[in-house]
């Protein structure tokens, strides 16, 4: 995840990718998640002269963003693609590479999206409900909300929001869509609060409401597992993996497949627990508190 503060890009976690990762003069890097290129500009700093590095992002404002960042790395070498990281092999075929030291992922949803008020990623605007990565096709959250039915709702905010009210909320989506269609962040944010109240704790009561519906509008989990296995086949002997995860679902997949891979035989973890935000970095960006990072390393 990316954030933003005063227009200026922070990375999360940054100076641990780096240490983890371990780029190297020559390194050839993937960043399937290179957002705004905070995480891959510094991994690329590194790798110059003579590495090269490859670029995967949903999002063509991000692109553009990532574009403007690798410009300023002098001996610069680099491709950028949108789309899907679960395409990793086309893109690196594409850019004439066969294999990589380095793969990282870095999960979630980025500054550029969440403020955004046209993205409808967050209740903090009153905005259409999108919440698609790439607003160039797929199905809309507006659109989910709208033609499910009560149970499938239910399904959705209990499986990957975790959420505890989920058939009430879903019941009352149903109910309120009979009377007017739910077409705005805000909308949502009603039924939720209307449902649950206004806060629960330190999160906002919309907030798994909302992480359900991006992750089933951009397929984000099953796109992960897809990601980390085709990670796994074009990673060179002896390369680094690296996943910042935000929230128990992902986080989960990554740890289950580490200790799996390590099981084989074929990587070894190179930190038993993740690595979370210094105190001071969520005192600076206080998006950085949830984020966790795993590394492992290819044997061979």
């Amino acid at each position: 995840m990316l954030t933003m503060c005063g227009g200026i890009h922070i990375p999360v976690l940054l100076g641990e990718v780096l240490e983890g990762l371990s780029p190297q003069r020559g390194s050839r890097i993937l960043d399937c998640t290179v957002g705004g290129g905070g995480h891959a500009r510094g991994l690329l700093e590194r790798a110059v002269p003579g590495g090269v590095l490859i670029g995967i992002d949903y999002d063509a404002r991000a692109l553009e963003l990532a574009d403007a960042a690798l410009r300023g790395v002098e001996g610069a070498r680099y491709h950028l693609f949108q789309g899907p990281f679960s395409r990793m092999k086309d893109f690196l075929l594409y850019a004439g590479v066969s294999e990589v030291d380095i793969v990282f992922f870095d999960l979630g949803v980025s500054s550029i999206q969440l403020d955004d008020p046209a993205r409808g990623f967050s209740f903090r605007y009153d905005s259409f409900l999108d919440m698609r990565m790439d607003q160039s096709r797929g199905i809309t959250a507006e659109e989910l909300v709208n033609s499910l039915s009560e149970e499938e709702l239910a399904w959705i905010f209990y499986r990957y929001g975790e959420e505890r009210f989920a058939r009430r909320i879903a019941r009352e989506i149903v109910r309120q869509r009979g009377i007017k269609p739910i077409e705005t962040t805000g909308d949502l944010v009603k039924i939720v609060e209307s449902v649950v109240g206004r806060r629960r704790g330190r999160i906002h009561p919309a907030t798994r409401i909302f992480q359900a519906l991006r992750i089933v509008v951009n397929d984000e989990l099953q796109e992960l597992e897809k990601g980390l296995q085709c990670a796994k086949q074009i990673l060179a002997p002896g390369g680094r993996i690296g996943v910042i995860s935000f929230h128990s679902l992902e986080d989960r997949i990554v740890k289950h497949t580490f200790r799996r891979w390590e099981g084989e035989g074929t990587f070894e973890l190179l930190m038993k627990k993740p690595i979370g935000p210094t105190p001071e970095e969520v005192s600076a960006n206080p998006r950085s508190r949830s984020a966790k990072l795993r590394i492992a390393r290819k044997k061979g």
